[in-house]
């Protein structure tokens, strides 16, 4: 290996986000809003960069067009050191299909890689929300001798049907003796029989050792061409996989409480969480930590959020709660929640335990209780949402079994 190796980073953003309908049914779960100002994609782009890899290739599918469009307006770099963050739809090279997986997705995209001549690619998933020094990674790949590396995380135990479950090898504690994608049981960690070590779905791969995997897997009968569940049992299987801890990775500026945050959000429940995550009085994920500081275009020419009304019957206020450029609060209350760039809350109106996307108009005396309003929703005079779930059932609004209502962007709501 280069003293200095030459990294490639790879992101893949082709998921079809089914389980946070309605939220992805107009656009890639990676151009989902996140946080009032950022999106999703936004996460894993500004971790590379700040790891200091800017040699980029974002692996789009589904509903791509906000997608791709967010990244050619925010991610752009100068080209004159070679950076850039380029989108690269399915390109079929291999037969009229679109990505059969995410391996198959690295093994269509093999000859941008073969142009670029890494020797070593970050491969990165689009929807999780966190912090991460990608360079420690890479340098313990690297020292380690494997040619495959597995970011992990701890999770609970009753979790570990939706990870894949890294069984770490008790005289190598880097390297990896068994790997299980989504198993139905499993046994805990040895030091945690409650806990389990999950894979972030972050991989570090030799370029040539990865090449020769991913035309296996081409090839194999019994496959779902899956990085997770195909490619990294193949190296685990020959000794070569190794498990870089995320709780090992040290960010400038983290605090005790938000050192080694990391979400999923593939769930309307997890994204909410995420969000309060985001506006607890300590927050668990610091947005304001400028040593290593999540890149969007935040707020462009948008003036800034705007308060008024002091009378005693209507006082325009917000408490425990994030609000972004460009928004008006005029007599309502906004409490515990998020609000994202111009949206409007009028006289006496209530927006509790809530996350409110772009452009979002809420009338007088209007209602909303733990929702997520889709962009350009707005509820008329004294409207609700979040108050009446058989009504928010019988509008078509989706309501999950932690009571979360969601209504889908550009909705009216008139009660």
């Amino acid at each position: 290996m280069a003293k200095n190796p030459k990294i490639l980073s790879i992101v893949l953003a082709g998921g079809e986000g089914t389980r946070l309908m309605p939220l992805t049914r107009d656009r890639a779960k990676p151009a989902v809003p996140f946080g009032g100002v950022y999106r999703l994609i936004d996460f894993p782009l500004s971790n590379l960069v700040n790891s200091g890899y800017r040699q980029v290739v974002v692996l789009t599918q589904y509903k791509s067009h906000s997608l791709d469009r967010h990244i050619s307006q925010v991610w752009r770099f100068s080209p004159l050191l070679g950076s850039y963050v380029s989108p690269v739809p399915a390109q079929q090279r291999l037969g009229k299909h679109w990505y059969l997986g995410s391996a198959d997705a690295i093994y269509q995209t093999i000859n941008i890689i073969e142009d670029v001549q890494p020797d070593i690619v970050v491969i990165v998933g689009a929807d999780h929300v966190y912090r991460m020094d990608f360079e420690q990674m890479v340098q313990q790949h690297i020292e380690s001798g494997a040619e495959f590396t597995v970011a992990g995380i701890r999770q609970p135990i009753e979790e570990s049907n939706q990870f894949g479950v890294i069984e770490v090898d008790p005289d190598h504690p880097n390297m990896i003796r068994n790997f299980q994608e989504k198993p139905a049981t499993t046994t805990g960690l040895p030091d945690n029989p409650n806990q389990i070590l999950a894979s972030m779905g972050n991989y570090v791969a030799n370029t040539k050792a990865l090449f020769e995997a991913l035309a296996l897997d081409e090839k194999a009968a019994d496959t779902k061409h899956d990085m997770g569940g195909d490619i990294a049992p193949y190296f685990a299987s020959r000794n070569e996989a190794g498990v870089y801890d995320f709780n090992s990775n040290e960010i400038p500026g983290s605090t005790v409480t938000d050192h080694a945050y990391w979400r999923d959000v593939g769930t309307i429940k997890q994204f909410y969480d995420a969000h309060m995550d985001l506006i607890a009085y300590v927050p668990e994920f610091n947005l304001y930590n400028q040593d290593w500081p999540i890149y969007t275009m935040s707020g462009g020419n948008l003036p800034p959020a705007k308060f008024v009304h002091a009378g005693r019957d209507r006082l325009g206020h917000a408490t425990d709660s994030i609000v972004s450029p460009g928004v008006i609060v005029s007599g309502g209350e906004v409490h515990h929640s998020v609000l994202s760039p111009n949206v409007r809350i009028h006289s006496w109106a209530q927006i509790v335990d809530s996350v409110l996307f772009d452009g979002v108009i809420i009338n007088r005396r209007a209602r909303v209780y733990k929702a997520i309003l889709d962009k350009n929703v707005v509820l008329t005079e004294n409207s609700t949402v979040g108050i009446d779930t058989e009504h928010d059932l019988a509008r078509g609004f989706t309501v999950t079994p932690d009571g979360i209502t969601v209504v889908p962007k550009n909705t009216i709501v008139d009660d």
